[in-house]
């Protein structure tokens, strides 16, 4: 996996001559993993054209506040939403100092203003501009409000004088833009995580599965080790991809994925069960086909082992990280399941709602524990996956 997969990055292009560096700066973000999306400043226009930038981004560059298609679903918000990291790269020294006196003058300034996102800006203008006192201490206002600055280089300018004030490499650019999410809150943690749909055997063609996809088990894989974790992954039946960084083991049943879980769990700090594990299997699934007839088919199931109650249970257990599927009374029952499982924290989700169900891309979830509730509003599953582990961070570590 590289290092920037699933975050979604806010590429902004003000007024200045670097703007031309901006096709390559999208390319390297795309290179890392990144999926880019543009804002198109008036001052950024005059010197790089939309269509270029949509062509290299493959998705439309957004340039107006008042574009009334858009603003129809509050666009400048859900761009801000959207996004895990805003680069603006160049930054002018008028952008620089909308931003620092928190001005909402254009899209840029609202999406900054509206956005929990991260924020880098890459100052790029002459080098005396650059070095004036006003310039720097909007800077400094910008730092002290955890904004990352990104070091101009020196050199001749289009201007041609010489000094601080060119806008780096884009590899420079995507570098420091990925290790701003390196982080080692999880450092010299094992993670173990289960997800996907098990599938239980009815005879050698059918099964009995859900709709489970894996995508809210691998955002926090893909963010746990983000975080510094050795994360071990036993998955079942999933549709989204590996993280290569992780120890993936593959099982199908649920009683293949508890024996695996119970085989590895021993050496794990934090157990996280995301996996949609069926309550029952066929208790007697047939060794040939079962052949179409007229008449009915009766399955005798029998319940499977509990592999998050079995976890809880054992006299060394991990931290352990429960999931809710529910489709009804969601809270009543994530509590219920809290108490009887005897986990550290159980996650509530509500997957009869189609738009944060399963296969979904979003995700809406309420965070609980013995000491609290907190609901994680509706957002893309990696950041989901993000709050979850930062209030159990804040909470058990």
């Amino acid at each position: 996996m590289s290092s920037l997969t699933n975050k979604n990055i806010i590429l902004a292009i003000s007024g200045s001559i670097s703007a031309y560096k901006s096709p390559d700066i999208i390319r390297r973000l795309q290179d890392f993993g990144a999926e880019v999306r543009v804002i198109l400043t008036t001052g950024g226009a005059k010197f790089i054209t939309e269509l270029s930038l949509q062509a290299i981004s493959k998705h439309k560059v957004h340039h107006n506040l008042w574009d009334k298609d858009a603003e129809l679903s509050m666009g400048h918000i859900e761009l801000a939403k959207w996004a895990d990291l805003i680069l603006i790269a160049p930054a002018s020294a008028n952008t620089i100092a909308n931003i620092a006196s928190g001005k909402a003058c254009d899209l840029l300034t609202s999406v900054v203003l509206a956005s929990t996102a991260k924020l880098m800006i890459a100052p790029a203008m002459n080098q005396q501009m650059y070095q004036a006192v006003a310039l720097q201490n909007n800077l400094a206002t910008l730092t002290s409000r955890q904004t990352a600055i990104i070091t101009p280089d020196s050199g001749v300018q289009a201007c041609g004088d010489i000094g601080l004030g060119r806008l780096p490499d884009s590899t420079d650019i995507a570098d420091q833009v990925a290790k701003q999410f390196k982080t080692t809150e999880l450092s010299g943690k094992n993670v173990l995580i289960t997800l996907g749909a098990t599938m239980e055997p009815i005879d050698p063609v059918r099964y009995i599965s859900n709709h489970s996809s894996g995508k809210m088990g691998m955002a926090l894989v893909n963010r746990c080790i983000e975080m510094g974790a050795k994360v071990t992954c036993v998955y079942a039946n999933i549709t989204t991809p590996l993280n290569d960084k992780a120890i993936n083991i593959q099982t199908l049943s649920a009683d293949q994925m508890h024996e695996c879980v119970m085989k590895h769990i021993d050496q794990q700090q934090i157990f996280i069960a995301v996996a949609a594990v069926s309550d029952y299997r066929v208790k007697n699934p047939t060794i040939q086909k079962i052949k179409k007839s007229d008449d009915s088919l009766i399955l005798e199931l029998t319940p499977n082992k509990d592999i998050l109650l079995d976890v809880c249970k054992l006299s060394n257990k991990p931290l352990c990280i429960g999931f809710a599927a529910e489709t009804q009374n969601t809270l009543k029952n994530a509590i219920n399941k809290l108490k009887n499982k005897a986990c550290d924290v159980i996650i509530a989700n509500d997957v009869s709602n189609a738009e944060i169900g399963f296969n979904n891309d979003d995700n809406q979830v309420v965070f609980i524990s013995q000491n609290q509730q907190q609901n994680i509003s509706k957002n893309s599953k990696i950041k989901i996956a993000d709050k979850i582990l930062k209030i159990f961070i804040k909470e058990f570590l």
